[in-house]
């Protein structure tokens, strides 16, 4: 029920409409009443009424003084000014200001219903308008976090110049003025085997909207997400504040990520601050570097720039092998969780990390038969033989020369190379199957509203969140906008070839509310359904 609140200094029209009109007939509950606007603006800042009733001309603050002040400080509330003076100038203001209604005394009480319900009517339009962006905005959302992530992509690769970072940045509502920048990475997956990856357990959906939910919230901090596993966290602000603001990034991440005994691993990586947009492209090498590490150090969580902790430096070949780095196991583990772009990072953090001991010919010669026997277990896991694997690369050329320090570069980055190179192609295999289930659901099930991410997900087997980044990644779009593009085809054709009106097909495509369906075909159309169908669009 609407509130409305009455301000008249004469008693007997202030009386008059307070007990004459059937307020709740016309869903309005009587809010509260005064004699002029100086007593009437502390009741209302109190009340919020949605309609204000004010005369024009009252002591102490006339109705128009009350009236720009509302509007100002309320502007959502509807201003109905009644007087007695037949004033084009008064008129003139009251139309400045904004009101709703002009109406002259005296006033009956037909003439004030009417008012009542079409001023009811206007706001329960504009409310469910904005109930209608509300929800289009939050279906959307998965669109803008898709859209930053491309932004986002180029900014670090440096594949724009300054006005075009600002740019596009007004375009995605992203606020990038700022004297310094910093950034943070933080990728975090379930320990799960191969079997397993794609089902939900719940676990790295939670923490991944927790921090999703934390960073959000802040100005000072822009989250995205970055692929599957790892989310960025773009750092803004004064020189003066990195330092505390990178710490309270740091420390919030841990804080979401640290449980005891969870099932999940994670890892952060935090750069130095640089004074320029252009620059951050070093930035995100620099922090892409560290990230690498995360292979090498399972328990350290929180990555440090470089990775020489934990090297014995005795000179001397074999006294400087850390075992713990010769495990198959890291190998293995950047096979299978690690990123393209992330090969030469990984190859050189490794290395780094035995650089005294490769001085030795026969931990060299070790090493390598480590890192062939392990890239070839993993090439048979995905189907692929030994020949096969080593075919064109330097283990194949290479398999009967023991490789000097500078071949052993080359050497990891092939076979790791062609390694990762299969495992996409199984996983883009895998990747178009899994598709393919949900577009088989999506076909057989858009007409129904209770369509849904999850539903989706639930038929290809695999997480709601594994499938939304899938479906980005496969299809270029998300998953809300390719089932919206899909209704909208099936609208447009219904609209084109038959007589149906709008009501009827809203429902046969999925949209239980058919004014919700008009506000999202005018907004992804340009036009009504009315005007499509009049060949408008």
């Amino acid at each position: 029920m609407l509130k409305v609140f009455l301000v008249e200094d004469e008693s007997v029209v202030r009386e008059g409409l307070r007990d004459n009109i059937a307020w709740q007939k016309y869903g309005y509950q009587f809010a509260g009443e005064a004699s002029d606007g100086e007593m009437a603006l502390p009741l209302i800042r109190k009340q919020r009424p949605d309609v204000l009733i004010t005369d024009i001309k009252m002591p102490f603050m006339d109705g128009l003084a009350l009236s720009r002040i509302v509007s100002q400080e309320f502007p959502q509330m509807k201003i109905v000014i009644i007087s007695g003076y037949d004033d084009f100038e008064y008129a003139r203001q009251a139309i400045a200001v904004g009101v709703e209604q002009y109406l002259l005394k005296p006033i009956t009480k037909m003439t004030m219903q009417k008012v009542l319900q079409e001023i009811r009517e206007k706001i329960e339009n504009e409310r469910e308008q904005e109930r209608y962006v509300e929800k289009f905005r939050e279906e959307m959302l998965e669109y803008e976090q898709f859209s930053r992530r491309n932004f986002f992509e180029k900014l670090f690769e440096g594949q724009m110049a300054v006005q075009e970072i600002y740019e596009e940045a007004q375009k995605l509502s992203l606020e990038l003025d700022a004297a310094c920048y910093n950034l943070v990475m933080v990728s975090l997956w379930e320990k799960k085997s191969p079997e397993e990856r794609g089902q939900d357990s719940g676990l790295l959906v939670r923490k991944q909207e927790e921090l999703m939910h934390y960073f959000l919230r802040y100005p000072d901090f822009l989250v995205f997400r970055w692929n599957i596993t790892t989310y960025g966290i773009l750092i803004k602000g004064d020189a003066q504040q990195m330092e505390e603001l990178k710490a309270k990034c740091v420390d919030n991440i841990t804080r979401i990520c640290s449980e005891p005994n969870m099932e999940m691993e994670w890892y952060l990586a935090a750069g130095e601050p640089v004074e320029r947009l252009s620059l951050l492209p070093k930035c995100y090498s620099r922090v892409n570097h560290m990230l690498s590490y995360r292979f090498l150090r399972p328990r350290q969580h929180i990555l440090p720039e470089r990775g020489t902790e934990g090297v014995n430096t005795e000179a001397g070949g074999l006294g400087g092998v850390d075992v713990a780095k010769t495990d198959p196991d890291i190998i293995k583990g950047f096979l299978m969780r690690g990123q393209q772009d992330e090969l030469e990072d990984f190859v050189d953090s490794y290395l780094e990390s035995q650089k005294d001991a490769l001085q030795s010919r026969l931990f060299r010669d070790y090493l390598t038969l480590s890192i062939r026997f392990t890239s070839i277990a993993f090439a048979e896991t995905l189907g692929f033989g030994q020949e096969e694997f080593l075919e064109d690369t330097w283990a194949e050329k290479m398999q009967s020369v023991s490789l000097d320090m500078e071949d052993m570069k080359p050497y990891m980055m092939s076979l790791l190379g062609k390694a990762m190179e299969l495992g996409s192609r199984e996983r883009e295999s895998q990747g178009k199957k899994i598709i393919k289930k949900a577009l088989d659901y999506i076909e057989e099930n858009y007409a129904q509203d209770t369509l849904s991410l999850n539903a989706a997900a639930g038929a290809a087997n695999v997480s709601s969140n594994y499938l939304s980044a899938l479906f980005s990644q496969e299809k270029k779009m998300t998953f809300t906008e390719y089932v919206t593009k899909k209704r909208m085809e099936a609208a447009k054709k219904l609209l084109r070839s038959t007589e149906k009106h709008s009501g009827e097909i809203a429902a046969e495509v999925g949209f239980k509310d058919p004014h919700y369906f008009s506000f999202v075909f005018k907004k992804t159309q340009g036009c009504t359904p009315r005007e499509y169908r009049m060949g408008r669009n």
